[in-house]
């Protein structure tokens, strides 16, 4: 675990000072665009942060191949090598887009391109889905299914970018609760060692939102800009996909090995790396509907969001952001609860992880639904362009 706990340290170090370095540059060569009609912000505000956060990454994975607790990851050194390819990629159409604001067409293909090239040359692949040992059928099949499950959640985790911290907070969480499943799915699957390529992941990305909300945190100084939301969500698809799309069937599915319940225990693994992106998923599934049925392109920006509805309803950008978080933590730790319990044998075995979700989700919806008195005067005065 200490060697989890040194990447995310020294990814966050490697962020934040490289972040503060790139927002000093930033704002002396004027390098930010102008406000949009869909912004919240009011004053512009460079959204390079991206790059510091990749930095940062490719930081991690270079101290990886020196360690040799992490040298597992490199005795196929495809998938970090693709890993690192394909994030450049999108990295560099990220900033592009950031400075000069892209066709989405150029976009979209860059994404398809950088999901083929992990599924491709770096064989990271859904090979067999844990819902009751179902397999993938085909290779045609597990690289079609890869690239698309990729470009999904890059879109989805950049849909959400519109509030400041809002990303990173909701990255940090998610990525938090998906290495404690991580860890405890290679435990349980009885692997001689606790270290994995997902568990590597997320505690990198975690490194990376922490060193980067100090500069994003409202009023941010700092954006991430697409460089930094489509990388998050390109590198939290391949940690899902290198641990749950890549397990055993026949350990999934077989009830004394995995699992007290048949029935729920077999959708859990791949249940919560669903759920800690739920909130992000849900706004991209209502933003393509939306977006469609009136006959634009799905990718066609609007000031329809999640987050830009609830500055509607009278919460301030600030406790938009908080509640976020609340709703990520609330429904990815309730499944993982749900987990826990059915491998340590709990009493009742779900019961905790349900209460909690029951519970928490409730208490989310009365916070969403009903502003705060201090959120809802002061709502009239942020300046947020219809």
């Amino acid at each position: 675990m200490k060697q989890y706990v040194f990447i995310v340290l020294f990814t966050a170090t490697i962020t934040l000072a490289l972040a503060w370095a790139i927002w000093r540059l930033s704002m002396r060569f004027k390098l930010y665009p102008g406000i949009r009609e869909r912004d919240v912000h009011t004053t512009p505000t460079p959204r390079l942060g991206g790059i510091a956060m990749f930095l940062g990454v490719c930081a991690a994975f270079a101290v990886s191949a020196q360690h040799p607790f992490f040298s597992i990851i490199w005795t196929n050194p495809q998938q970090p090598l693709a890993l690192l390819g394909a994030t450049s990629l999108i990295v560099l159409v990220g900033v592009a887009d950031d400075l000069w604001d892209l066709d989405w067409m150029i976009k979209l293909g860059a994404q398809f391109l950088a999901a083929g090239i992990i599924a491709w040359f770096g064989e990271l692949q859904i090979y067999a889905l844990p819902i009751g040992g179902m397999t993938v059928w085909s290779g045609w099949v597990s690289f079609i299914l890869t690239v698309f499950a990729i470009v999904v959640v890059m879109n989805a985790v950049n849909f959400i970018d519109g509030l400041d911290g809002l990303v990173a907070g909701v990255a940090l969480i998610a990525n938090g609760i998906f290495f404690a499943y991580s860890y405890l799915l290679v435990r349980d699957t009885g692997a001689s060692t606790y270290f994995n390529l997902a568990s590597f992941i997320a505690a990198m990305l975690i490194g990376a939102c922490v060193g980067f909300l100090p500069m994003n945190w409202s009023p941010a100084k700092l954006f991430m800009g697409d460089s930094g939301a489509l990388m998050l969500g390109l590198l939290m698809a391949c940690s899902a996909i290198a641990i749950t799309g890549q397990l055993d069937p026949a350990i999934i599915g077989d009830n004394d090995e995995f699992g007290r319940s048949q029935l729920l225990g077999a959708f859990i693994p791949i249940l919560l790396p669903v759920v800690i992106v739920f909130l992000p998923l849900l706004d991209f599934g209502l933003a393509v509907i939306r977006r469609m049925r009136a006959g634009k392109s799905p990718f066609s920006p609007d000031r329809k969001h999640l987050h830009h509805r609830m500055l509607d309803m009278g919460h301030s950008d600030r406790d938009a952001v908080l509640i976020f978080y609340a709703w990520t933590a609330v429904v990815g730790l309730a499944v993982l609860l749900m987990y826990v319990g059915t491998q340590e044998d709990w009493p009742g075995q779900y019961i905790a992880g349900v209460v909690f979700g029951v519970v928490g989700v409730a208490a989310c919806l009365i916070v969403t639904l009903m502003p705060s008195r201090r959120a809802a005067v002061a709502a009239p005065h942020l300046e947020v362009t219809p």
